[in-house]
């Protein structure tokens, strides 16, 4: 029994001092891994502080870069001021000194009219006498003249004048034929005159756009992708834009089809982005529609701001504005409209300030007067009808008005404005380059000319030449006369007013030549 608690007790005392060691060393541990931490605490603060005294030193560096540029932009502003200043101070300086001199010419001046002045009022009072004479020596005269004529002075002054305007009435009617003839001729070259001088200060390099209708594809399997499933995909596209999209045997190509040019525009960039981007089915189509409408709009509002600019015409109603852009997709003989629109404006204004009228109304009304033409395709009748409705809807002047109806001669011109709008539609629309036609209209005309040429008899060889504006004519010399010659031309001209559509005018040239050659041996 003692043994068993002398062994109960070991056992105690030994797990009290196992239990006293086991905590002494996990304190240990615990001190260890608190003084790890506090050093690495220590650590981390010393490499933040050395990182924000870097920080600090780089800002304070920045701030110096700063404040020096500063510094140097402030120093080199100070000096352009203060030249600016001296050179005004020059500028000033020079006026007074012109100012001086001319206060000095102006009081010399003064000072020698006041001596005239003196000078003419003794001179008017000695006249003043001498009148006096002059008056009572003619009252005695016309008494005598009187007595012996035997009628009054009453009479005789009746009698003067009736002759007198007689003879101002022969002379009148006389100065006025010759003045008519003289003002009929002047005024024939005055017009000439004007209008060759705007056509000079007007050189506008003119370049005809033509109508694009076509769209080009990377491979003929694109064409399969726009048309989609059972057609689902073209039948979108056509929906979204109003446009006919056309997919033949074409190789690489599709043609888009509408009366409106703006909307084929639209459906152009549309078609353009579609095929860019791959992914063409109809949630697409509209969305990418519907940008290309915005972005075309947009265009057609700068292109309308950027021509009232151009011109300095204000006060147009936006409306307008707007139908003036949406010139720009429109062609005409293969001018581009607003182009057409603005160079008529230019015209008119510079003739208008030969002549010395209303510039800015000649403009404004050169500007509008084709305006019709951009809603022609929604509107019923002529385009110079419905851009009259325009104007007047968005209360333009009534000058304004009769300018766009009259552009055409079919109405009477109620101003000058009218006449020369009308004069500078028919430069801008007649001038050598601005209007074009296609390559085979062009040789189908050339090849016309040449056959009505050829039809008459006579002529040997013909040759369309200056882009068909002329047409020369060889002819036998042994079968035809010189009166057939004259004959040929004059019928041949006519034969092409009648059976043909042309730009401009052509020169009919009939050559009739005789040669005789012999060779000394």
């Amino acid at each position: 029994m003692d043994n068993i608690i002398i062994i109960i007790f070991a056992s105690l005392l030994l797990g009290g001092v196992a239990s006293y060691i086991f905590v002494l060393l996990y304190k240990r541990s615990l001190k260890d891994k608190i003084d790890a931490i506090e050093e690495e605490k220590k650590a981390i603060l010393e490499e933040a502080r050395r990182e924000s005294e870097n920080i600090k030193k780089e800002a304070v560096i920045s701030a110096k870069d700063t404040a020096y540029q500063l510094k140097t932009e402030a120093e080199k502003e100070i000096r352009e001021r203060t030249k600016e200043l001296n050179q005004i101070d020059k500028r000033l300086r020079q006026k007074e000194e012109q100012i001086d001199r001319r206060l000095d010419h102006i009081e010399k001046r003064e000072n020698e009219i006041n001596r005239r002045e003196k000078e003419l009022a003794n001179k008017e009072s000695q006249l003043v006498l001498k009148e006096n004479k002059i008056n009572q020596i003619i009252l005695e005269q016309t008494k005598i003249l009187e007595k012996i004529s035997g009628i009054t002075t009453e009479e005789a002054k009746n009698e003067i004048l009736k002759r007198i305007e007689q003879e101002a009435r022969f002379d009148a009617a006389r100065l006025i034929k010759k003045i008519e003839d003289e003002t009929r001729e002047d005024a024939e070259k005055k017009a000439k005159e004007i209008i060759s001088f705007a056509i000079q200060r007007y050189a506008n390099e003119y370049v005809a756009d033509a109508t694009i209708s076509g769209v080009s594809l990377p491979n003929d399997e694109m064409k399969g992708r726009i048309i989609g499933r059972e057609g689902r995909n073209i039948r979108a596209f056509e929906a979204a834009t109003g446009v006919d999209l056309v997919v033949d045997d074409t190789p690489e190509l599709v043609t888009l089809s509408a009366h409106d040019p703006v909307r084929r525009e639209v459906a152009r960039i549309a078609l353009e982005r579609l095929i860019a981007d791959g992914r063409i089915h109809p949630a697409r189509i509209e969305e990418v529609v519907e940008k290309a409408r915005k972005e075309v709009e947009a265009t057609i509002r700068e292109e309308g701001e950027k021509a009232i600019f151009e011109l300095d015409i204000s006060g147009i109603h936006p409306e307008l504005v707007k139908t003036v852009g949406r010139l720009k997709y429109r062609f005409s003989y293969g001018q581009n409209v607003l182009e057409h629109s603005k160079e008529v404006a230019h015209f008119a204004g510079m003739m208008a300030g030969e002549l010395g009228v209303d510039i800015k109304l000649a403009k404004r009304a050169g500007l509008l007067h084709d305006i019709g033409k951009a809603v022609d395709h929604e509107h019923e009748g002529s385009h110079q009808e419905i851009g009259a409705n325009l104007a007047k809807k968005y209360h333009e002047k009534d000058k304004v008005i009769n300018a766009i109806l009259s552009h055409h001669g079919d109405v009477e011109f109620s101003c000058v404005e009218s006449a020369l709008v009308a004069a500078a539609d028919a430069l801008s629309a007649g001038r050598p380059g601005v209007r074009r036609e296609s390559i085979a209209n062009y040789l189908k005309r050339l090849e016309k000319l040449e056959e009505l040429a050829m039809s008459f008899d006579g002529v040997e060889k013909c040759y369309a030449i200056q882009a068909g504006r002329e047409l020369r004519l060889i002819v036998k010399p042994e079968e035809t006369a010189d009166e057939l010659c004259a004959l040929i031309s004059k019928e041949l001209a006519k034969k092409i007013e009648q059976e043909m559509t042309y730009p401009g005018q052509i020169k009919v040239t009939v050559i009739r030549e005789s040669r005789f050659v012999e060779y000394a041996r």
